[in-house]
């Protein structure tokens, strides 16, 4: 019989997925052990049992797909030639026929997950024509463990406010997964009693905790602001600020930009502990893992949750022991100021920038940059980021005091750096305009020029 009327005969026999007995004395059982959850990566041995009292006529091993509407042949084995041949292109062949019936796949992965059959033929015992057909199933699950894990902010970088409490959430990314993990969080070490909120809230009054007994007004602000020497980084600056050009006051006199800082800190009195609202989600990938996302949201109070050390921990069965992700809430602190050219000329574009802070700052901060008592070079009121730039600064600047204040949902603090212009030796004293740009001497005899010839013709 030829093995195409063979595999119709396949298909119309082994639909009923029960053994086939023939009015003769022939017989044939298949069947197939279940097997646990496997891991990506690992070998996984799949071993189709059957018995006969007949002739082996063939064995063949399908995958599955598509809700079982397709059947991919992986391996035959034709015991009329005791041959055996994949049925996989040489690129993705990976599964090995160990011993007639049993396959092997070295490394599993995700795409290996799904249903697979065992179909037997054999020869009918009296007839040696009839073919006599059974088939088994089983289903192959196929585990991956998170690949990442990370902990962040949500709706940061954001203004601190030293008169309102405000919500703060934090969120726990986790990919790779299948099945999806459990995720929850701890708050230095201990886990969070949370209360599910299976919903994300609309407004800020209809779900959070109202745990505030009272705002007291921020009183704790240093009255000099920039006496650096209460902040414990020596004695205050008592110089007098440049008048005019630095470069009048001599070599010997020369003013390093000062930098101070200042911080503040709210006073709020909560009642009790805060109260946690958890929201876990995940969303399936195309790869047949999930994206996991699980949220931490409480009423902020940085008098105890400065500092406080927070964890994000994932459990799930191909994971010998919990994955974790911390972060500690920082409010900023010190910031480390520079400015370039350091010594900065009449005409140069001057650059101020935060490069970073005495401590690891936790949620990202946000950046305001004003100038002390005057707008900024461009007329702006403030600039927002981590670098100022004043494109051809003139004469006018020198002296001029900028504030850099940094604050994040924790706290909020101040720095001062005051600018220093010095004279330029390419640009002629009282040649330069408003904007530091230099006026030609050719421009200057142009006007000359034109008024004497205004004032004879007048004449």
């Amino acid at each position: 019989m030829s093995p195409e009327p063979l595999e119709q005969i396949f298909r119309i026999l082994s639909s009923s997925q029960v053994p086939f007995f023939p009015s003769v004395a022939a017989y044939l059982t298949v069947s197939i052990e279940p097997l646990p959850p496997v891991v990506v990566g690992d070998a996984v041995t799949l071993k189709c049992n059957f018995k006969t009292d007949g002739k082996m006529r063939e064995i063949v091993w399908y995958r599955v797909t598509d809700g079982g509407t397709i059947k991919q042949k992986i391996f035959t084995f034709d015991a009329m030639f005791s041959t055996n041949f994949s049925h996989m292109e040489n690129y993705r062949k990976r599964e090995d026929l160990v011993y007639q019936s049993t396959v092997r796949l070295p490394e599993v992965r995700i795409s290996d997950n799904g249903p697979y059959e065992c179909h037997v033929g054999i020869y009918d015992r009296a007839t040696r024509e009839k073919v006599v057909l059974a088939s088994g199933n089983i289903f192959l699950n196929v585990m991956a463990p998170p690949t990442s894990i990370s902990v962040i902010a949500a709706d940061t970088p954001a203004p601190f406010s030293r008169y309102q409490a405000q919500n703060f959430t934090l969120v726990c990314v986790v990919s790779g997964g299948k099945p999806a993990p459990l995720v929850y969080f701890k708050r230095d070490g201990e886990p969070i009693e949370a209360t599910p909120l299976p919903e994300p809230p609309v407004a800020t009054g209809n779900w959070a905790p109202r745990n505030l007994l009272h705002r007291d007004l921020d009183d704790t602000k240093m009255p000099q602001s920039l006496a650096e020497g209460e902040m414990g980084g020596g004695p205050p600056n008592t110089a007098e600020p440049p008048r005019g050009l630095a470069a009048e006051r001599g070599p010997t006199t020369e003013a390093i930009p000062e930098t101070v800082v200042s911080r503040e800190f709210p006073r709020w009195v909560h009642v009790a502990e805060p109260i946690y609202y958890f929201r876990h989600t995940h969303v399936p990938i195309s790869d047949g893992t999930v994206e996991a996302r699980a949220t931490l949201t409480w009423t902020l109070n940085p008098q105890i949750d400065n500092e406080a050390l927070f964890s994000c921990e994932v459990k799930h069965p191909a994971l010998s022991m919990p994955m974790q992700s911390e972060v500690t809430l920082v409010a900023p602190k010190g910031p480390k100021i520079i400015m370039t050219p350091m010594r900065a000329r009449v005409g140069d574009t001057v650059r101020i920038l935060v490069q970073g802070f005495q401590n690891e700052v936790f949620p990202e901060p946000l950046f305001t940059w004003t100038r002390v008592g005057s707008r900024l070079l461009d007329g702006s009121a403030e600039h927002a980021g981590k670098e100022l730039v004043l494109e051809r600064v003139p004469a006018e600047l020198n002296g001029s005091m900028y504030r850099c204040t940094a604050q994040n949902p924790l706290g909020s603090t101040d720095t001062h750096t005051r600018l220093i212009v010095f004279e330029n030796p390419n640009i002629p004293r009282g040649t330069e305009d408003s904007n530091g740009s230099v006026t030609s001497h050719r421009s200057f005899r142009l006007v000359l020029a034109l008024t004497l010839t205004v004032i004879l013709e007048l004449t």
